[in-house]
């Protein structure tokens, strides 16, 4: 067997036995590289004579042929082997559920849903959103709004108050949005449209009630508000809220230092099932209070009683989420429960419209 037949079958053995792509190129370079076994042959070519490079030499190219298109072969089998294992250890259980995407899987708070859904109702109304601080002054809180000395709201036992500050003032974290309606009148000019959601704060907690909760005002302040404009706005928001045709509605003479005269707002239901359906039945509800706004108030605003008016109205936001999507305890609204939020929660891209429904 001659020195050329014996170097072949070395390179084509190796060629066979090269597993990977690594291996195929090792071959590759030690045979037809720079410095490679055939390619030292091939240097010889210059030295032969013409006969000799008739023989040898075509013998030499013939088996540069050979091994190259060997190594080609080889190196696109070991590419498809490799793509076949990458599919093969890379494989999808298609039986498998897919997986949501998080807009999907996350769920906007009940609370916020309220919010987004009394924001559609009063903006189409011709109401602004109104913001204010969370921590107040007593004169804001109190004064303004026309609390009287000794009220039990100006009590530790009812309101949450901070220490002294250098002047021996002592703020407080608000009882009620309605210093936000003070605020306002004072940077303001009538006509005034506004609705106030907001935290409030109390020192009461049970099943009902939250050391923190939501709540929601309404003001108006111009030359002609009156009791009848206020009990249109009501009964319009209580059938766009409760998503009811008709809503029937009872006021009972009430008091509130903040307005005068004030009143106990109750909506007719039917609560003879697990579900408290509005529109119907022969029970009554309180939801709400409202009034016109106290002469006090206006002046403390800084506007005169005898040409402005107005009337307002305040309700909870919790309270009223608790009503009309089935909520048992108002507890659970900040016990950042998943399981709960999976259930009362809401999608995030259903945005409440008055046109597409609100709770849709």
């Amino acid at each position: 067997m001659s020195e050329l037949e014996t170097l072949e079958r070395t390179l084509l053995a190796d060629i066979d036995a090269a597993g990977d792509e690594g291996s195929i190129e090792a071959v590759r370079v030690g045979a037809l590289g720079k410095k490679g076994s055939i390619s030292e042959l091939l240097k010889t070519l210059g030295t032969m004579t013409p006969e000799e490079r008739q023989t040898r030499g075509a013998q030499i190219n013939a088996l540069k042929t050979t091994v190259a298109d060997a190594i080609t072969a080889r190196k696109s089998a070991l590419k498809d082997l490799a793509i076949a294992e990458r599919l093969a250890r890379e494989t999808v259980d298609i039986s498998l559920p897919v997986r949501s995407s998080p807009a999907e899987r996350g769920r906007i708070h009940p609370i916020s849903q309220i919010v987004d859904e009394i924001t559609a109702i009063f903006g189409d109304m011709g109401f602004s959103i109104a913001e204010g601080p969370d921590i107040e002054t007593d004169y804001y809180n109190f004064t303004a709004l026309n609390f009287p000395e000794g009220h039990p709201a100006r009590e530790m036992h009812d309101t949450f108050f901070f220490n002294e500050d250098d002047k021996g003032e002592r703020k407080v974290l608000r009882t009620h949005t309605s210093p936000v309606q003070i605020r306002t009148m004072e940077a303001q000019d009538p006509p005034i449209r506004i609705i106030i959601p907001g935290k409030t704060y109390r020192q009461d907690s049970d099943a009902t009630h939250s050391p923190m909760f939501h709540q929601v005002e309404g003001l108006v302040v111009d030359k002609s508000a009156n009791v009848a404009n206020m009990r249109w706005v009501l009964e319009e928001f209580c059938k766009a809220f409760f998503e009811v045709d008709q809503v029937t509605m009872r006021f009972r003479p009430s008091f509130f230092p903040f307005t005068e005269p004030s009143f106990e707002v109750d909506i007719q239901c039917d609560r003879s099932g697990p579900i408290v359906k509005f529109g119907e039945g022969t029970d009554w509800m309180e939801i709400l209070g409202c009034g016109m706004v106290h002469p006090n108030v206006l002046r403390s605003g800084g506007l005169d009683p005898d040409e402005y008016q107005g009337f307002a109205w305040g309700m909870g936001l919790d309270r009223i989420a608790m009503l009309k999507y089935g909520m048992p305890d108002l507890r659970d609204f900040f016990n950042a429960d998943v399981r709960w939020m999976n259930h009362y929660g809401f999608r995030p891209l259903d945005m409440p419209t008055l046109f597409g429904g609100l709770s849709a």
